[in-house]
C-alpha cells in the first residue's frame, strides 16, 4: 500500500511538532537524544526537517509492511533510538496515521482507511472491522457478521462465532437473499442493494414476499436505524443488522447479530439492536462518516411491530 498523495509532509509536520518539540532544540542536543546518530554523518538540515524525515521514515515502514509491525522491528529498521521512535509513533497514532492491533503492533491508521474508501473499495475492510465485530460478539455472545452486496445477494466477508454450540454456523462466503435477511434489508433500506426482478422467493412460512409489505418493513428499518428478521430466512433464526457508512454517506456494508429465536426473543431485540447500531456507527466513523451528518432516522428507535 503506497503513501497516498493527500498524506504529505504538511500532515507529518504537525506530527513532528508533537514529537517532543524537536524543532526548538539545538541540533547537537537532538543528536545526543537520538542515541549518537550524529556519528552517522553531520546534520545538515534543520532539526524540524529532521523530525519530519524521521516520522516519514517510520510511517513508510508501517504502510509498506506486508503485516502489522512491532515497536522493536520499527526501531531496528529505522535506526532510531527507542525513545525517539516511541515519541514519533505516539504522535503518528494521535494523528490517525497509524493504529495498533490487539497485540500492540502497528498498521496504517484511520487516515489511510478513509483514503482507500474514497473510491468505494472493500480492500482492508475486514481487518478494520474485526475489533468492532469482536466487541459486539463479546457483548452479545451471539454470531456477528459483516456483509456486503455482491451480484444481487448478501455475501458475508467476516464473522465472529457465537459462544454457544447450538445455532452456531459459518456464514462466510454463503450467499444470502436480500429480501429475507437482516443484512439484506439494511442494504435495501439505505440504497446499497436492489430487489431482484420477478417474484420474491419464499424460504419459510414467515418470509415476506409482498413487495408492498417489504417496502413498509424497509421504511421501519430506515426510521429506527436497524433491520430485523424473525424466522424469515430460516425457521427459528432471528437477526438484527445496522448500516456501515463511508465518508460519502453511502452504505458500504451491514453489521449483524444472529441467534436462535429462543436466545433472541422480542424482549431482547432492542438491546442487541442498539449495541449493533452503536458498533456499526463506530466503524462508520473510522471509514470517515461523521455522526453529526446522520439524519435522525439513522438512530435506533424503540422496537415496533416488524
Amino acid at each position: 500500500m503506497g503513501l497516498p498523495p493527500t498524506v504529505g509532509k504538511a500532515a507529518i509536520v504537525s506530527v513532528a511538532r508533537e514529537a517532543g518539540g524537536e524543532a526548538n532544540r539545538p541540533a547537537a542536543r537532538v543528536a545526543r537524544e537520538a542515541g549518537g546518530e550524529a556519528n552517522r554523518g553531520a546534520l545538515t538540515s534543520p532539526s524540524g526537517t529532521q523530525a519530519v524525515d524521521r516520522a516519514a521514515r517510520l510511517l513508510t515502514e508501517v504502510v509498506q509492511a506486508p503485516a502489522p509491525v512491532s515497536f522493536t522491528e520499527l526501531a531496528g529498521r529505522s535506526g532510531l533510538a527507542k525513545s525517539t521512535t516511541s515519541r514519533l509513533l505516539l504522535a503518528l497514532e494521535r494523528g490517525g496515521l497509524i493504529r495498533r492491533d490487539d497485540a500492540g503492533r502497528f498498521l496504517p491508521g484511520e487516515v489511510f482507511v478513509r483514503y482507500a474508501w474514497r473510491g468505494g473499495a472493500e480492500a482492508g475492510l475486514t481487518g478494520v472491522a474485526r475489533p468492532y465485530l469482536r466487541r459486539l460478539g463479546e457483548a452479545t455472545g451471539e454470531t456477528v457478521n459483516l456483509g456486503v452486496e455482491r451480484d444481487g445477494v448478501v455475501e458475508q466477508i467476516t464473522q465472529v462465532d457465537s459462544i454457544y454450540v447450538i445455532g452456531a454456523a459459518n456464514w462466510v462466503g454463503r450467499p444470502v437473499p436480500v429480501h429475507c435477511s437482516a443484512q439484506g434489508k439494511v442494504l435495501l433500506a439505505f440504497g446499497a442493494a436492489s430487489l431482484p426482478a420477478g417474484r420474491l422467493e419464499r424460504l419459510t412460512s414467515r418470509t415476506i414476499t409482498s413487495r408492498a409489505e417489504l417496502g413498509a418493513d424497509l421504511a421501519r428499518a430506515r426510521q429506527r436505524g436497524y433491520a430485523l428478521t424473525d424466522g424469515e430466512l430460516e425457521p427459528g433464526l432471528t437477526a438484527v443488522a445496522a448500516p456501515v457508512f463511508t465518508g460519502s454517506g453511502a452504505v458500504a456494508a451491514a453489521l449483524s447479530v444472529s441467534a436462535p429465536s429462543s436466545r433472541l426473543p422480542r424482549g431482547r431485540i432492542r438491546e442487541v439492536a442498539t449495541r449493533c447500531a452503536a458498533e456499526a456507527s463506530a466503524l462508520s466513523r473510522v471509514l470517515g462518516h461523521h455522526p453529526h451528518q446522520q439524519s435522525p432516522h439513522q438512530q435506533p428507535q424503540r422496537e415496533g411491530a416488524a
